[in-house]
């Protein structure tokens, strides 16, 4: 009985000891701020700040628990329209802590957008040969793919029976026309001549050469083997026969692609689509020649995605007479797009992104910065562009920021908790809190304070709170 008497004995006391401590410590924050507006007004030290942790703080000199001293803070002495969170740093500290800065300046800002794609043939120029009657290939000119040849260049030599027939009429029609022709009946030369006219209409529709006309018209002899001739200039790209083979019109005799102008085929994703504008500049680099870069312009958008992939075909042209782009290549693709000529922009670094906000650090004079919120525009090659915040000309904090905002941030809230003492916004809070720890805000001024009462640091802490440690060892004990 004894025992468990003297145990909670020492109990007590350990919870008034305590109890104590927490009075002493809320009635340190009030008389702590009050000497705060009394410090910005004598230029004394507003409160002194633990050297490991800013949040710690205490209204009179003190050491932390490595017995290292608190550093003194004092009024920045602003002028009144000076923005809260303004920080003032010595310039040692400011080159210490390595703070770089940057002037705000006009300049042609464009977004990028970067794809991948392939170059293919200019479909404009891809011509696919077909016969347009049956027969057999009597013989090839053109043999091999790859091969360029010339507009007229003969392809290959072709026995049609059809063909034939035709030339026969065209014979026959001639040879009535010279008959006829000195006839004194104009109805009779009339209907000799749109006979003539009317067979070699059907030579050249089925794409007889005018030179094998003229042939029939000097010779009067039926040619066997008709020519195939190339209607443009290019390459062969497909050779669908061989000598002898049997044709018809479904059957493709040659693919000849005009490869002096190519385009290149970029895959665009969805969510970049609206950035992208018929004459937007485009550079390209070809894995197979990483050291040339070719420029060219957007030329058409097709207006549907791919399912599987998402995104939206993008043509861009070229040029290609020295036939270095070939048809396939696979291409990385730099889009400028949506340029803006007159753009006031900023070193992407010096934003601050809080999720909500965007903001920087002006530099007002030697060592001062100011937190100014911005909006932003586009962002390109390391810079952003500002809608709203800056002006042309003015400095701005471009590294070392963060540090500069922590501090920014300690001495916006001071200033907030200052104005309530004041008398300010949420002075009724400061008093309420007051009066729960017993204190009577009506006496709560700089005269009537005992100071010596706030003098308690780590120190005096860390010896209390051994003599808890024993007093519990003790009760254990008992």
């Amino acid at each position: 009985m004894n025992k468990l008497t003297l145990a909670s004995v020492v109990l007590i006391s350990f919870l008034g000891g305590m109890a104590g401590v927490y009075m002493l410590t809320a009635k340190d924050q009030p008389t702590a701020m009050i000497s705060e507006v009394q410090a910005a007004k004598t230029g004394e030290p507003l409160y002194y700040r633990n050297p490991m942790n800013p949040a710690i703080t205490s209204p009179v000199p003190a050491q932390d628990s490595m017995g290292m001293d608190y550093i003194p803070v004092f009024a920045e002495g602003g002028t009144e329209d000076e923005p809260e969170g303004t920080v003032k740093i010595d310039p040692v500290t400011v080159q210490n802590i390595g703070v770089r800065t940057s002037i705000v300046e006009k300049k042609a800002l464009a977004r990028t957008v970067r794809a991948v794609g392939r170059v293919t043939y200019d479909e404009t120029r891809l011509t696919k040969l077909h016969l347009k009657t049956e027969g057999w290939v009597e013989k090839l000119r053109i043999a091999k793919t790859g091969e360029q040849v010339n507009k007229g260049d003969i392809l290959m030599d072709i026995y049609s029976p059809q063909l034939v027939s035709s030339q026969q009429e065209y014979l026959l029609a001639l040879n009535n026309y010279e008959t006829f022709k000195d006839n004194d009946y104009p109805d009779i030369r009339q209907g000799g001549k749109n006979l003539l006219e009317s067979a070699r209409e059907r030579l050249l529709l089925l794409d007889v050469p005018e030179h094998q006309i003229e042939y029939l018209n000097e010779k009067r002899l039926i040619q066997k083997a008709m020519h195939l001739h190339s209607p443009y200039d290019g390459i062969v790209m497909n050779l669908g026969v061989s000598e002898g083979q049997f044709i018809t019109p479904a059957t493709e005799l040659y693919m000849l692609a005009d490869l002096s102008k190519v385009w290149v085929l970029v895959d665009v994703y969805e969510q970049e689509l609206p950035w992208v504008h018929v004459g937007d500049t485009a550079k390209v680099k070809i894995v197979a020649m990483p050291d040339d870069i070719f420029e060219g312009q957007v030329t058409y958008i097709y207006p549907y995605l791919e399912k599987k992939t998402r995104t939206a075909k993008v043509r861009i042209e070229f040029d290609n007479s020295d036939l270095k782009l070939k048809p396939d290549m696979f291409a990385k693709v730099v889009l400028s797009v949506n340029q803006q000529d007159d753009a006031l922009v900023i070193p992407s670094e010096a934003i601050i992104r809080s999720g909500t906000r965007e903001q920087v650090f002006v530099m007002r004079s030697a060592g001062k910065f100011e937190p100014r919120m911005v909006k932003t525009g586009l962002s390109s090659n390391g810079d952003t562009q500002i809608t709203d915040g800056l002006s042309e000309g003015e400095e701005i904090v471009v590294s070392a920021q963060f540090l500069i905002d922590s501090e920014s941030k300690l001495r916006e809230a001071t200033a907030k908790m200052m104005r309530k003492l004041s008398g300010g916004a949420g002075s009724s809070e400061v008093g309420s809190d007051a009066r729960k720890h017993g204190m009577p805000v009506e006496n709560m001024s700089m005269d009537s304070m005992d100071m010596s009462a706030m003098s308690m640091d780590d120190k005096s802490v860390d010896s209390m709170s051994m003599k808890n440690m024993q007093m519990t060892n003790m009760s254990e004990e008992l």
